[in-house]
């Protein structure tokens, strides 16, 4: 019992600013880290807001030139720790489920529970956090000569002084800040997450090509990337909110948006999707081999059966009607079919039609910036009504 707790220890949640919220009773049941993510992009924005009211240009700050500030704050930090809520709870249950089902066999236990104590020393550090602050502060610092994206009307630092010198200063260097921190840190775990897939994929796994779940017994991976879509939509709307920022201020047309939205599409999947190909060579041999077993078997099966049923000196063919050798030998038929039509990824049409929903749901604000509602409204009832 004590050896199968060990590799439900598994988990990506740690470090520093994992550890404060636990201390200020803002991470609940150790893995729901949402309310910390509320708290921390409440307080900005807050701030920013007074500290805007405080300087006169409420008008400013609350305007469609500045809205990616606020989807950065509202919306996608709040989002960045609702999916690792999300994430961390289906990673623990897919390393447990392995264990139980026997993925990983026995006598690879060691190795696996090696490699779980390494996971857990790294995202337990305070190392990578450090690292990802000092980049971020980095960032900012260079940002005014690198010219980084974002850096539109309260990210520019040049507008940091005079009538917007301590917003702009606020947003700059503590917002924007923050947000490309909490941004690399979850660069860094999903790294880490990589990293592990690929160390379990070195190892001797047990798996089965007739496997219900299509994929040999690693199915439960597919549930654990699909908890992902709190941060693919994260990062869908920071895009949004900054086209929209830039098609306001008249730089960008809207029709601009569709190879923005194809690239979106590809570092969603380069980042959520790629990893799940980690498996693919295992995959590929065991369906190989499982291809090759289960027919060497479906062979020998069916020549037993046509010299027991097809041959003049078998028995009576009255005797074929309710005898089980015809539904073993549809069973067989089943067991190749799975075998053949196994999947070589971990990813469902499900899983796909998830991730691009989640990319492309917060592209339609922006058709309102080409086609106002009211207008839109009024031209419909016109043409219900013939008028």
């Amino acid at each position: 019992m004590e050896e199968r707790e060990k590799f439900e220890e598994f988990s990506l949640l740690g470090g520093p600013l994992h550890r404060l919220g636990c201390r200020l009773g803002l991470v609940r049941d150790r893995t729901n880290t949402f309310a910390l993510g509320l708290a921390l992009g409440a307080f900005l924005w807050t701030v920013l807001a007074a500290l805007a009211l405080i300087e006169g240009i409420g008008h400013q700050v609350f305007s469609l030139s500045v809205i990616g500030g606020h989807a950065r704050l509202l919306l996608a930090i709040p989002l960045f720790f609702l999916c690792e809520a999300w994430v961390d709870p289906r990673m623990t249950a897919f390393v447990r489920g392995i264990v139980r089902a026997e993925v990983v066999p026995p006598n690879a236990l060691p190795a696996l529970r090696s490699e779980i104590a390494r996971t857990v020393r790294s995202k337990d550090s305070w190392v990578p956090d450090a690292v990802c602050l000092l980049a971020a502060v980095l960032l900012s610092v260079m940002g005014s000569h690198l010219h980084l994206s974002g850096a539109s009307a309260t990210q520019d630092p040049s507008r940091a002084v005079g009538e917007m010198f301590l917003t702009g200063q606020w947003y700059w260097l503590v917002c924007l800040t923050l947000f490309r921190f909490l941004m690399l840190r979850w660069l860094w775990r999903l790294g880490l997450w990589c990293h592990f897939l690929w160390r379990v994929s070195k190892l001797p796994l047990h798996l089965v090509p007739t496997h219900p779940d299509g994929v040999a017994g690693i199915g439960s991976l597919e549930g654990a990337h699909t908890q992902f879509i709190p941060i693919v939509l994260a990062i869908s709307i920071v895009q949004c909110a900054a086209f929209a920022e830039e098609i306001s201020a008249g730089t960008m047309t809207l029709e601009a948006i569709y190879p923005a939205l194809a690239l979106i599409l590809v570092v969603d999947a380069a980042l959520f999707l790629a990893p799940l190909c980690i498996f693919t060579p295992k995959l590929w041999a065991c369906r190989v081999k499982g291809s090759g077993d289960y027919m060497e078997l479906a062979a020998s099966y069916v020549n037993e059966f046509e010299r027991k049923w097809l041959t003049a000196a078998g028995p009576r063919r009255d005797d074929l009607l309710g005898t089980a050798d015809l539904q073993s030998l549809a069973d067989l038929n089943n067991a190749v079919s799975v075998v053949k039509s196994m999947r070589l990824v971990p990813i469902s049409h499900r899983l796909l039609m998830h991730m691009a929903l989640a990319a492309s749901l917060p592209m339609l604000p922006l058709l309102l910036l080409k086609y106002p509602v009211a207008e839109l409204a009024q031209k419909f009832f016109m043409r219900l009504s013939g008028m």
